[in-house]
């Protein structure tokens, strides 16, 4: 039989061949795009997945991140039927024990949100573990979370079944064919490999601990360095153990897998023996400094053994399993695995660089790879993805994350794998990045910083004896040495006037002849007038939020947006991938320009007292040009506080005077955990959290910035009519909670009359209306003020009453306008 002849076009190719880049061709195939190749520079699964351990949990906090390993473990369990290729998945379900009050409190919200997607968590007792997991010693436990579509899976026969299928569909795979660059010609990719070029529409970085080196190729088109570092992961298995054999075949399965998440690691049951794989505190990175080279290919290879670094974890074990100490060790597995700086793969749209993807940098790359071959397809052939991403997005990281912060946070994020994620707690590894002109005045003011994008923005200040050990931050409970300081920021901001240093605001500076036409065709409403501001929302083509603006109009063709910090990227990109016409410049801005939040009903007499030509009049969402405290500046009438209140827009080199006069002035120094408790009081919906592609501007409440009867097709205009005829399956829904001790995270889920009914994307205490409050989605006859329903906050419901879509706090503006 000849063989095929070397494809020289393709729709897409695909530069991997793990379980993540065949899972990407599967699903392109599966979409109809079957003319993709996939390039593997040695034999499939030669990378990460060949030593995989193959565990396959659903268990995340992060919404994305479970809604994609489930979908994974759907996937599996009917894949191997489905191509006709035999696959050893187990699945044995998995528990995960608690050893503090606080972990069972996670493990109840990772049970709600499970419930919502359809899955079957359990909270166990501890007696209820020792009758699943009869060798455990459960003396110290306060229970466990037991998944019952948790297990394992073959690495080598998954990938070989996801090549088979797609091979099926038509889809191409050229092994021992390593791609050697790229190059672009005519709107095309060239991709090159040492048996000829292939001309395709996109390509897919899927290079796994090699995708940095990969990267590096499209940086002459725009492209960044991956952000990322190869960390070194070790497991063991143990010889068989006979007690372990005659329990396997009396009940006729094996254990569920373990995971002791506070000891940090994970026990399978391997044939007869176990797995034992920890998650060390003194791990180790590899191929970081010179002395250290990445070799050219590491296909098939691993680390020497280094069991040392692992003792207290494996005397633990023994102590938790000790059927466990009396197995020898048969094999030990010490294999590269990339780590992001936050430890969630890069899935999405490669930043800078047009029709380039990248699918890699997984650190479970097994669980996630069905999930997310589903979503990078979705990507390139729809635009767009099922489920919001952002946790996966490669733009979530911009130009901060360097060699040295990605290795930092690499070890940071494996050391802690299994490490629960307060909401006031602030990871300290790699800081700071960023620092605004005005940091070490802030920092000497008792600031405790957190990080936006790189950026250190005081979350609280702290005052002399006040605890800000990170150690304090470890609750999920509203109070701590912080929230007495919150609650008097705030209530000064309600009653005095308070400053709030935001460095990293996202500033994009748009002009030129047509600016102002291209724009009202990419929003859904319209833009202000000269000298005007107002919010702007940019709906993709289902009429969902890709993300929100502030636009400043300084002519008829002359525009600032701003936006969050965190969305700079993304937001650049939402601008420059439309297309800007010939003549219209887009710049960003946002290193140059710091901001002041000056804001209370004392603002203007403070204004006043520091000295400014500025018009102090004029009114709410008005902005002008002025000098303040001597300096120019941008003074913007609005508040994201909710209170009296002007934001000053000021160059860096300016901002040091225009604070110090503010201070002097007596405004009080507030932060971020403030300004969220302020906004949430006002109705002001959060970026990613409240305002995400999971849902339309119709169903956040946001029609009122829809203006259908504009002449513009701005995108999903058609999809937001028909929705708006047929009406909403959701509504955005204002919440007081009768909470306890802690206020509602993001995607906790709502309930009715012993059902699910929705959930929750924001919430927290606001102190100027004395009440908790959560921001929720809800089908729209439960939208109906007064409606009582039930709000799952870490596995206590507490009752919730629905209040009307307006500010809880001054609702007619009244203090705003002032």
């Amino acid at each position: 039989m000849a063989a095929e002849a070397f494809p020289t076009t393709a729709r897409v190719v695909i530069i991997g061949g793990g379980a993540v880049g065949a899972s990407a061709l599967y699903h392109l195939a599966q979409a109809g795009w079957r003319d993709c190749v996939l390039l593997e520079k040695n034999e499939l699964t030669s990378g990460s997945t060949w030593h995989a351990a193959g565990n396959v949990p659903t268990f995340s906090t992060s919404w994305a991140i479970m809604n994609m390993q489930r979908y994974s473990t759907e996937l599996y369990r009917g894949l191997g039927q489905a191509v006709d290729y035999p696959m050893n998945y187990h699945v044995t379900g998995s528990i995960r024990l608690a050893h503090s009050r606080e972990r069972m409190q996670e493990f109840a919200r990772a049970k709600g949100m499970g419930q919502y997607q359809g899955m079957d968590l359990e909270i166990l007792g501890p007696e209820e573990i020792k009758a699943r997991y009869p060798f455990i010693e459960i003396h110290d436990l306060k229970g466990a979370l037991y998944d019952p579509a948790d297990g394992d899976i073959d690495p080598a026969q998954l990938t070989q079944a996801l090549a088979k299928g797609a091979r099926e569909m038509g889809a191409r795979i050229l092994r021992f064919t390593p791609a050697t660059g790229v190059s672009r010609r005519g709107g095309e990719w060239i991709v090159h490999t040492g048996k000829g070029d292939i001309r395709c529409e996109y390509v897919v970085n899927a290079a796994g601990y090699y995708a940095r080196r990969v990267g590096e190729w499209f940086r002459p088109f725009g492209g960044r360095t991956v952000p990322m570092a190869v960390m070194e992961h070790q497991y063991l298995l143990t010889e068989e153990i006979p007690e372990l054999q005659a329990w396997s075949r009396e009940v006729g399965h094996k254990l569920p897998l373990l995971r002791d998440v506070d000891s940090s690691y994970y026990l399978r049951q391997e044939k007869f023996g176990l797995n034992l794989g920890p998650y060390e505190r003194n791990c180790r990175a590899h191929w970081v400094d010179p002395s250290d080279p990445m070799p050219e290919d590491f296909s098939f290879q691993l680390y020497p053994d280094d069991l040392e670094r692992l003792e207290w974890y494996i005397e633990d074990a023994m102590a938790r399993v000790p059927i466990l100490g009396r197995a020898g060790i048969s094999r030990v597995i010490n294999g590269p695995i990339p780590y992001a700086p936050d430890g969630n793969p890069l899935i999405g749209p490669m930043p800078g660089v047009p029709n380039a993807f990248e699918a890699c940098v997984f650190t479970f790359g097994i669980a996630q790879a069905g999930g997310a071959g589903k979503v990078l397809a979705e990507w390139i052939t729809e635009g767009a993805t099922e489920w919001d991403m952002w946790a996966c997005d490669p733009r979530r990281f911009t130009d901060y994350t360097d060699h040295d912060y990605c290795v930092a946070k690499a070890m940071e994020v494996y050391g802690h794998e299994y490490a629960m994620h307060f909401p006031h707690h602030e990871w300290p590894a790699g800081r700071p990045k960023k620092l605004s002109p005005v940091h070490e005045r802030v920092a000497a003011l008792g600031a405790q910083f957190g990080a936006y994008n790189g950026w250190e923005r005081a979350n609280w200040f702290a005052q002399e004896g006040d605890d800000t050990s990170e150690e304090a931050t470890f609750t999920w409970g509203r109070s701590g040495p912080w929230e007495p300081r919150v609650r008097e920021e705030a209530l000064a901001v309600r009653d005095h006037v308070g400053v709030l240093d935001l460095p990293g605001f996202s500033r994009f500076e748009l002009s030129g002849p047509g600016a102002a036409e291209w724009l009202r065709g990419r929003i859904a409403g319209a833009l202000p007038k000269v000298g005007r501001m107002n919010l702007a929302y940019f709906p993709d083509h289902r009429g969902r939020i890709l993300t929100e603006m502030s636009v400043q109009r300084h002519g008829e063709d002359a525009f600032t947006l701003i936006t969050a910090a965190a969305a700079q990227w993304h937001d650049y990109e939402v601008l420059w991938r439309a297309g800007l016409p010939e003549g219209v410049s887009l710049t960003d801005r946002t290193a140059e320009v710091d901001t002041l939040i000056v804001t209370g009903p004392k603002s203007r007499e403070l204004f006043r007292a520091i000295g400014t030509d500025a018009d102090l009049t004029l009114p709410w969402l008005s902005h002008q040009q002025a000098t303040v405290a001597g300096r120019p500046a941008r003074l913007v009438r609005v508040s994201f506080a909710g209170e009296l209140g002007w934001e000053i827009h000021a160059a860096n080199e300016d901002m040091p005077a225009i604070y110090e006069a503010v201070l002097a002035a007596g405004a009080r120094p507030f932060g971020m955990w403030a300004l969220d408790s302020l906004r949430l009081e006002k109705g002001y919906r959060a970026w990613k959290a409240d305002l995400s592609t999971d849902y339309s501007l119709l169903e956040a409440g946001l029609e009122r910035f829809v203006k259908f009867d504009k002449p513009q097709e701005f995108p999903g205009k058609a999809a937001l009519l028909a929705e708006k005829q047929r009406g909403v399956k959701k509504r955005f829904a204002p919440l007081i909670v009768d909470a306890g001790e802690a206020d509602a995270p993001y995607m906790s889920t709502i309930w009715k009359d012993g059902k699910i009914v929705g959930e929750t994307t924001s919430g927290g205490w606001g102190y100027r209306v004395g009440a908790s409050i959560a921001y929720g989605m809800l089908p729209p006859e439960l939208c109906v003020p007064g409606t009582e329903v039930e709000v799952d906050i870490y596995g206590e419901r507490r009752r919730a009453v629905v209040q009307p879509d307006r500010p809880l706090w001054d609702p007619e503006n009244e203090r705003l306008r002032a």
